[in-house]
């Protein structure tokens, strides 16, 4: 009956989970809290802009010494660069989808996205 119960109690908070605007019985919502650990188990990402060039660094940090450290730098396209802190499968849906329009305004237009048009896109997206 004991595993019973926490199955059911399990199954109550899959109910709540799923929007971010749907309270639990316990008057929380657990998208806030799901998003906080995200915050948790993310790393350092930094960028430095200059008159010519900009620097991307992450922090190389692995879960365990058995496993290793996962990409935080992605490049985009020729002159536009991507880091992530966060949860790594959801920064790489954006990256390959900011990849593909590049690609495709490169072989329609012959010519570099450009940056203001790809970032309104991808908050668009959202």
């Amino acid at each position: 009956f004991e595993s019973f119960r926490g199955n059911l109690g399990t199954m109550l908070n899959s109910m709540y989970d799923r929007d971010c605007s749907t309270f639990n019985p316990k008057g929380k919502v657990l998208q806030v809290d799901y998003a906080c650990e995200a915050v948790k188990h993310g790393s350092i990402c930094v960028g430095i802009r200059g008159k010519d060039y900009a620097v991307l660094a992450t922090l190389k940090k692995s879960k365990s010494e058995l496993a290793s450290y996962q990409e935080k730098i992605f490049k985009i396209d020729d002159y536009i660069g991507m880091a992530l802190s966060g949860i790594t499968a959801d920064a790489r849906i954006l990256c390959k989808y900011m990849r593909t329009e590049c690609l495709n305004h490169r072989y329609v237009y012959e010519s570099a996205h450009p940056l203001q048009r790809l970032l309104n896109k991808v908050c668009e997206k959202s």
